[in-house]
């Protein structure tokens, strides 16, 4: 059901494993009274096989969002739970081990390393687990098999399109098995066609024990997206699934003008 100016936890189904859950979050920077409420009592649950989109403005709390979501941030104050798991009581050790273990990212620059190649760099998510190097390999190479790159598995990033980097950005994220994928506008620096590519792949790495979590500016792809979650301003104004969605989403941000994405 669809929502607006005021919170909502969206339940899409009494079955589904909650995976990441935030009550009552607050983000603020500085102190009073030119404080600023980056989020601004934010409640949110993520469900094994949600696929969503966050969307919002420019200074309506993604980006924040998207730093608590993947354990990079701690609120100035409320609960974030990964998997049961408060992570506001962990060490910082303890986090980073969390976000390891339970988080893919996958960002718009795709962030790979040069001089290695498309299996040395999905590799390199399994650095630090206890697995033989046959194992990584072998791991390594599937992910890069079920993003459709399995035979470029010996090509360094100069010698793929920007499409083909991402999917192993992509191959990257999801070779540790995550409980969510948590891609930041994973199409913003593709053209149209190869941002299609890159959403299908998505969709087929969508699965009932993971969730993927999609931050993004591109009203035209978070249309196809099966959950979305708009913020403005701090705060959540909607979060409704595409089954039950009443208006566009370019009519809720009206005042960005026309086209599909959001300044």
């Amino acid at each position: 059901m669809s929502t607006f100016g005021m919170q909502q936890v969206n339940s899409p189904g009494l079955n589904s494993r909650n995976l990441f859950q935030l009550r009552d979050v607050y983000r603020i920077y500085g102190e009073e009274p030119v404080a600023v409420h980056a989020l601004d009592g934010v409640s949110l649950d993520i469900h094994a096989g949600d696929f969503m989109a966050i969307i919002g403005p420019s200074g309506s709390g993604k980006s924040t969002l998207l730093g608590l979501l993947g354990c990079l941030d701690l609120p100035t104050r409320g609960s974030i739970k990964v998997d049961d798991t408060e992570i506001t009581d962990l060490e910082d050790s303890e986090r980073s081990k969390m976000r390891g273990n339970s988080i893919g990212f996958v960002f718009q620059q795709f962030h790979l390393i040069p001089h290695l190649t498309a299996l040395g760099n999905v590799s390199t998510a399994l650095l630090y687990r206890d697995l033989t190097k046959p194992e990584i390999h072998e791991r390594s190479l599937n992910a890069l098999n079920m993003v459709g790159l399995a035979e470029r598995f010996d090509h360094r990033p100069i010698e793929m399109s920007g499409g083909e980097q991402q999917r192993v950005a992509i191959a990257r994220a999801l070779v540790t098995d995550p409980l969510m994928i948590l891609a930041d506008e994973p199409t913003g620096a593709l053209d149209t066609k190869t941002a299609k590519i890159v959403l299908d792949i998505f969709k087929n790495l969508q699965n009932e024990n993971r969730a993927i979590v999609l931050v993004t500016h591109d009203l035209e792809i978070a249309e196809q997206m099966d959950r979305v979650v708009s913020m403005r301003d701090g705060k959540i104004i909607a979060d409704d699934l595409r089954s039950e969605r009443t208006d566009s989403l370019e009519d809720r941000f009206w005042e960005t003008g026309k086209g599909g994405k959001l300044e």
